[in-house]
């Protein structure tokens, strides 16, 4: 089990709570209080608190889809700064410019 993927695992181990729970995430994402590229660039900044690279880089291809600059995501991961200390620039900077820019190559 080491190997499989955690979201896979949840699926197969508990559908109706990962279900209930996809369902949440969607109503999260269809309020109209922000609009899609501040509510990532804000997951973005959460994620990096949490330590949870592998969503942070999940969340960098869906702002720049959203129209986030590249300052724009930069800027996010520096205000990690007042709250996580320098990790945000030693740990996640390099993570979210390196999957921004790997993302410009691809297009």
């Amino acid at each position: 089990m080491k190997n499989k993927d955690p979201l896979q695992l949840f699926t197969e181990e508990s559908p109706e709570i990962q279900k209930a729970y996809a369902g949440f995430i969607q109503s999260l994402i269809a309020d109209d209080g922000l609009d899609n590229k501040a509510k990532q660039l804000i997951y973005i900044g959460m994620k990096m608190v949490a330590d949870d690279e592998r969503a942070v880089k999940m969340h960098v291809p869906i702002a720049k889809n959203a129209g986030a600059t590249r300052e724009e995501v930069r800027t996010t991961v520096l205000l990690g700064l007042s709250v996580i200390g320098l990790k945000a620039a030693s740990k996640y900077l390099p993570i979210v410019l390196e999957s921004f820019d790997k993302i410009d190559k691809h297009y």
